[in-house]
């Protein structure tokens, strides 16, 4: 078994490491190289690093970093990336890690490592850290942020059921003093079409916003999210969605349907129509088609807000390993 290096974002191209997202059960549209390699272009990084694990003509395993001023780190940015680190089938990750860990070791390039973005209830964390121990590196875990999730059954009457009658009383309430006050409110979802219009609306909404959301859709991160729906939308992957009223578009949502889940990415809403709670009532419908389209669960990500436990998720830690010699 063998680690290589290389600094050649071609490596983003290669279909193994697509083949490693799919073959990874904690694999998500964060770790897959098109996602990588748009990233980097936009944000770029100081020193790219990409690692890939190889026995024989067998590639394991695969994972980019970023090395800056002698910290290492992966790729991503914890801003805009949710979940990070390496992917490879389950059967391989221990000795995978192990090499991965052992090759990190051995590069005299860097003084401490911050690898963030690791679930708590993942095959990797452990695996590194392992490794990381294994390979005579001082090895700390810690807490990075908690990604709540939504686990979901088959019907959304069984969802509404399910939840506590306090929560079901507030989400339905809240559903019916909106359609009262706007009886034509309605779901609309973006197409490839008017992707460009569409997206011009949700930055407005987003720099509408108040605090530091009102101040995170900056110019360079306005630019990633068009690339990102450029490139995901044509798939079916990337889905914006907007909760729209007497012509009006009052709230909106960008997601991922990302295997058999829904990765909750990014809301904004109309502060003006704050007091009728759209942004609830727009998760609350996109809860429900995800439900018919028979998925598993919604991933309402990084960020450990209040809101996210109304509709009944649970805490998911997200870890960070913290490397020195």
């Amino acid at each position: 078994m063998a680690v290589e290096w290389t600094s050649d974002p071609t490596a983003f191209t290669t279909r193994d490491w697509n083949s490693l997202v799919r073959a990874d059960p904690d694999g998500t549209l964060f770790h897959t190289p098109r996602y990588l390699k748009l990233y980097w272009e936009e944000f770029g990084a100081t020193d790219l690093q990409i690692a890939v694990v190889r026995e024989g003509e067998e590639v394991l395993a695969a994972a980019a970093f970023d090395l800056r001023n002698g910290r290492l780190s992966f790729l991503g940015g914890t801003e805009v990336t949710d979940y990070m680190g390496p992917v490879g089938p389950a059967n391989a990750r221990v000795p995978a890690a192990k090499e991965l860990m052992a090759a990190i070791a051995a590069r005299d390039d860097w003084r401490s490592a911050d690898l963030r973005g690791l679930p708590e209830d993942g095959g990797w964390l452990g695996a590194m850290a392992a490794g990381a121990g294994a390979a005579g590196l001082d090895v700390r875990v810690e807490q990075d942020a908690v990604a709540p999730f939504l686990l979901l059954p088959p019907t959304y009457v069984e969802y509404l059921e399910a939840l506590a009658s306090r929560r079901r009383h507030e989400l339905r309430r809240k559903v019916r003093r909106l359609r009262e006050a706007m009886p034509d409110a309605r779901l609309v979802d973006t197409t490839a079409e008017s992707l460009a219009e569409d997206l011009d609306t949700f930055v407005q909404l987003h720099r509408s916003s108040g605090g530091p959301k009102g101040r995170f859709m900056q110019p360079g991160m306005e630019l990633f999210f068009r690339r990102l729906g450029e490139a995901l939308i044509p798939d079916g992957v990337f889905r914006l969605a907007f909760l729209e009223a007497g012509g009006e578009r009052i709230a909106a949502a960008v997601g991922f349907r990302d295997r058999d889940r829904l990765l909750l990415y990014n809301s904004a809403y109309d502060p003006g129509s704050a007091a009728l709670s759209p942004g609830i009532v727009l998760v609350t419908e996109l809860i429900r088609d995800s439900i018919e389209e028979e998925r598993r669960g919604v991933d309402m990500l990084k960020g450990n807000l209040r809101y996210k436990y109304q509709f009944g998720a649970i805490p998911r830690r997200v870890c960070r390993i913290l490397l020195r010699r």
